[in-house]
């Protein structure tokens, strides 16, 4: 079997700063990407930004600058956001580049080709801040204002010329799909949303706009500008080069791995992006996941609201790592979650200051005091070493399963158990009493770095500076981070000495007042 591994983000709407909700989409997809590499995973990792349509056209229009220089002045604003959260991307698309424009019109060609487009005219209502179509009973009206009920937006009249796509055709196809590749759409919950809207009935969904002109334009006929969603989606084909089909990247990637979505974006990637590559002949990817929102009290965050929470802010106060911790362990993955201060700080101080930088402090201080600086040759390992090291080997191909079904809940709930595990053995073992007994001191000694090596290489993917930082221990570097390696109970054998590291997470002073 081909280990090849394509995660997307979703592409980000640059027409404001980033918020903690990109933050979290990226250091997720991120996590799963650095998970699959060190499982030998050849990894193409997606993200970037989605910079057509009204809304950034009307955003543009009220700074008073050129659209495309505002787009690379936000979208600029995202770019360094990889750098800040130390995101392994593979490439950052922009659908302002030549090579998507190009990917786009060949994919309107193919459509219009099948026949599945044609020309008509529109008469609905339209959010410009989802840049999204909606029917009469998906909207509400509050205080004289009409609005999605859904995202809360407002929304307005349209009618005008427009082409369309016959999603009505694809509605049966698509129900088919569904139940024949079950773990297409995950979680759960969102599937049955899914299913429940399409088993509602499907109208043919308008895909051209005329009553601006930020956007691609429609093929052999520029009075009209692509719908903005059938211009983003088709970024994860556009970043492998498509029509290409013979690129070597194309070729490796696609169908996509997995598409890492906003709940609230669900309906685009889960219904109208399949429908456009069924239509087209391209095979779909393997699935889509929609997971929950960031809260900011117990509201989504937006703009509109002004209840933005910065990743920047807190990263400047509390470091990167500990944030990527707290949004992979506190919020439970498919679910939404808050920021709150006081349980970050309780992750720093208990998991990652007591229970992960001290046992490295305590064993690596123990063995520099007792083993000369190195890492003992000579042990023997009994039931109680064993059943530590085993836990590790026993599970690996569980923890696998579990990474490919999102359960990112399990992931790090087993590596906060094996901290747990780590720190009573060591203190149990009291190796300190047994300096007249040198092989069992060796054998508690070594045991206690392998698992700290161990542990280590699982928190790569949630932390990778601050592991990389307690694997300096050994001289181990980012290269050599195997998961596979898990089950070697003796990998240290290999290695010599033992350095000295300073302390990695720093406690936070709390305010008892």
């Amino acid at each position: 079997m081909d280990k090849n591994f394509y995660i997307t983000t979703p592409i980000y709407y640059p027409s404001a700063k980033p918020h903690m909700g990109h933050a979290y989409s990226s250091i997720i997809a991120d996590f799963f990407a650095r998970f699959k590499k060190i499982d030998g995973y050849d990894v193409y990792f997606l993200t970037g930004t989605d910079e057509h349509g009204l809304k950034i056209q009307r955003a543009a229009e009220k700074k008073g600058i050129d659209t495309l220089l505002f787009c690379n002045k936000i979208s600029k604003t995202f770019q360094e956001l990889t750098k800040t959260l130390n995101l392994s991307n593979t490439d950052f698309i922009r659908t302002t580049e030549e090579r998507h424009k190009s990917s786009v019109e060949y994919l309107w060609k193919i459509l219009e080709k099948n026949e599945e487009i044609y020309l008509s005219k529109y008469s609905g209502w339209y959010s410009v801040s989802d840049e999204a179509f909606y029917s009469e009973d998906e909207i509400e009206e509050i205080d004289g204002i009409k609005q999605s009920i859904s995202s809360k937006s407002s929304v307005e009249w349209i009618d005008e010329e427009s082409y369309f796509f016959r999603l009505s055709k694809w509605e049966k196809p698509l129900l088919e799909y569904y139940k024949k590749n079950p773990q297409f759409i995950s979680p759960t919950s969102r599937k049955n949303e899914v299913i429940s809207f399409v088993k509602s009935g499907l109208k043919d969904l308008s895909v051209s706009r005329k009553s601006f002109s930020w956007g691609i334009k429609v093929p052999n006929n520029k009075d009209h500008i692509i719908y903005v969603w059938l211009d983003a989606l088709t970024n994860y084909l556009s970043a492998l080069n498509y029509p290409d089909t013979k690129d070597r990247n194309f070729k490796k990637f696609w169908p996509a791995s997995i598409h890492l979505i906003g709940k609230d974006i669900l309906r685009f990637h889960a219904v109208y992006w399949p429908a456009f590559l069924l239509a087209a002949n391209i095979p779909l990817p393997d699935k889509v996941y929609g997971h929950g929102w960031i809260l900011s009290g117990e509201e989504k965050m937006s703009k509109s609201k002004g209840n933005i929470l910065d990743p920047i802010e807190i990263i400047n106060k509390y470091g990167l790592d500990p944030l990527r911790y707290y949004l992979i362990k506190e919020v439970s993955f498919g679910n939404d979650g808050n920021i709150s201060q006081e349980r970050l700080e309780d992750c720093i101080n208990s998991d990652l200051a007591n229970n992960f930088g001290n046992l490295c402090q305590r064993i690596t201080t123990f063995a520099l005091n007792n083993c000369n600086g190195k890492i003992p040759t000579n042990f023997d390992f009994n039931v109680d070493d064993i059943k530590l090291l085993d836990r590790f080997k026993t599970n690996l191909n569980l923890i696998r399963e579990k990474i490919d079904n999102q359960d990112v809940n399990f992931y790090i709930d087993f590596i906060i158990s094996s901290l747990f595990e780590a720190n009573k053995y060591f203190n149990d073992q009291e190796p300190w009493k047994k300096k007249n007994d040198p092989l069992r001191l060796n054998t508690i000694v070594f045991t206690t770095l392998e698992v700290v090596r161990k542990i280590s290489f699982m928190l790569y993917p949630i932390i990778p500076e601050s592991s990389l930082k307690a694997l300096k221990i050994f001289d181990i570097s980012e290269a050599d981070i195997e998961f596979s390696s898990l089950e070697n109970h003796e990998y240290l054998r290999k290695k010599d000495s033992i350095n000295k590291i300073n302390i990695l997470f720093k406690k936070v002073e709390k305010n008892n007042d």
